[in-house]
């Protein structure tokens, strides 16, 4: 995930969410349900962070299927502390990659042993380069990949332009499209019309899973900490965690 919040305010509390009615009709799925035996999954990330908020329990069931795992750092996150003099970008951009290295290792992953590629993208200015991503990707995938990425209407630009570029790249290859919403458990209402019910399944998540999701997310501390210079508040809080750190993963098939 990235800065600047774009909504501002605290959004829907996780005590909401918990009555909703929609939410707890989602059909459950289990990982090898979602990634059979044999299958690729590549993980198309907007942002360092959010390969964990989206999937990392995904991941961590994964973690003795390495070799059918593909990450894609789309940007390197540079742009989450605007005008910031406690994270230039520079140093910014080499602290989240380095974050993002130890996340997996939170998560039981080896970062020699999976296959990542980082991309270098504008943060905030994916859409700007939507074509040679869809390229890209549509020249990787084959028909027998499920291709993850952040939802294409999650409301943050850069998740939108990879959920719009993830879409169009499956359909062409035949991969199997599953996106994440994470921005949208801020937005959106407990049993929002603007949320695909009909699509969603829910990934449950064993204490261990969770555990390792959670460990994964405290790698990210330039996110989780006010900055001293700007004195915005942690792009991560802790009512976003509440969202993000639920026992199961929802996702939009």
């Amino acid at each position: 995930m990235s800065q600047a919040q774009p909504f501002g305010v605290q959004g829907t509390p996780l005590s909401e969410w918990q009555r909703s009615t929609a939410l707890r009709g989602a059909q459950p799925i289990s990982a090898e349900a979602l990634v059979p035996p044999g299958a690729r999954l590549v993980v198309l990330a907007p942002h360092p962070d959010d390969e964990v908020l989206a999937c990392g329990g995904l991941l961590a069931a994964m973690a003795d299927r390495q070799q059918d795992i593909q990450l894609i750092s789309v940007t390197d996150g540079e742009g989450s502390h605007p005008g910031s003099s406690q994270w230039p970008e520079a140093r910014l951009r080499a602290q989240r990659r380095q974050e993002s290295e130890y996340a997996l290792a939170a998560l039981g992953l080896d970062a020699a042993r999976i296959s990542w590629h980082r991309l270098d993208l504008t943060d905030g200015g994916v859409a700007d380069n939507a074509e040679a991503l869809i390229a890209l990707l549509s020249e990787d995938l084959r028909p027998s990949d499920v291709l993850l990425s952040t939802w294409r209407h999650d409301g943050h630009c850069d998740h939108e332009a990879v959920g719009h570029c993830a879409a169009q790249a499956a359909a062409s290859t035949g991969a199997t499209l599953v996106e994440v919403p994470i921005w949208a458990w801020h937005w959106a209402e407990p049993n929002d019309p603007r949320i695909p019910w009909e699509q969603a399944r829910k990934l449950t998540l064993s204490d261990d899973q969770l555990a390792r999701k959670r460990r994964a997310i405290t790698c990210h501390a330039s996110q989780l900490q006010t900055d001293t210079s700007t004195g915005a508040l942690p792009v991560l809080d802790a009512i976003t965690l509440e969202r993000l750190l639920q026992p199961f993963e929802l996702v939009f098939l």
